[in-house]
């Protein structure tokens, strides 16, 4: 099948269908240039110039410890609050415009998605925008946090440390979050999975409850999975979404 039939095929599924999820990965995030952790430019390949890797300074433990290292890390390699929604997250949101029920299931921690205008965004691994102070659980979005002298977030009422509301290492996924996702896609008629190669799990393995007929991949290196047999693009996501825009 050409570029051009698989272009128009994924087209007449999309206008076909109503119940779309979209399984989002590392890649939707770098096209806004908010870099990944696993590629020859992510943060795992600095860890050669650090003393420490990236998953333990992003560790559950490491918080504990170091809360001081733990937010330098945090506010310099996984924050970045003037990133702005590529063409894949503004098309997804311009289907629910028309009317489709699109459902976004993403492993990363931005909110470029409800940025660009979608209503049910299910964030498998917590998102930077939501923060919670870890002593009265009081919430706090992004822009209202208060750091000390040392670059830690304070709670206003009980200084406690306000930490992000995302998923370290050592930690369990939101359980809520994993069951929201699961029923998505298990109501999905159509499932787009995007700048993801499947390889991290527990999340990965969402996409075994997806029983539609119609699965899309888009990803710029070839996928292995035997769980669906999608409509295949092995080419960078923001070229095959800004035909279909």
């Amino acid at each position: 099948m050409s570029m051009e039939e698989k272009l128009e095929r994924f087209k007449e599924i999309i206008d076909q269908h109503h119940r779309i999820v979209f399984f989002g990965g590392a890649g939707v995030s770098t096209a806004s240039g908010i870099p990944d952790f696993r590629s020859s430019a992510g943060l795992y390949a600095e860890d050669q110039h650090r003393q420490l890797p990236a998953e333990e300074i992003v560790s559950a433990s490491f918080f504990q410890k170091n809360p001081a290292q733990f937010f330098q890390f945090y506010f310099d390699k996984l924050v970045y609050p003037e990133a702005k929604p590529n063409i894949a997250h503004q098309f997804m949101a311009q289907l629910e415009e028309q009317g489709k029920n699109i459902q976004i299931v993403t492993q990363n921690i931005d909110n470029l998605h409800e940025q660009a205008g979608s209503s049910h965004v299910h964030h498998l691994h917590g998102t930077t925008e939501h923060n919670y102070c870890i002593n009265c659980g009081r919430y706090y979005n992004y822009e209202e946090l208060i750091l000390d002298e040392s670059g830690i977030p304070r709670c206003s009422a009980d200084q406690g440390i306000v930490r992000p509301d995302v998923t370290l290492y050592g930690e369990q996924l939101d359980m809520t979050v994993v069951d929201q996702a699961i029923r998505v896609m298990k109501e999905a008629e159509v499932l787009i999975v995007a700048g993801t190669s499947l390889v991290v799990y527990p999340a990965a393995g969402l996409i075994d409850y997806f029983n539609g007929q119609h699965a899309i991949v888009i990803n710029n290196q070839p996928i292995r999975t035997n769980r669906i047999d999608p409509l295949l693009f092995i080419q960078d996501m923001t070229d095959v979404f800004s035909v279909l825009s």
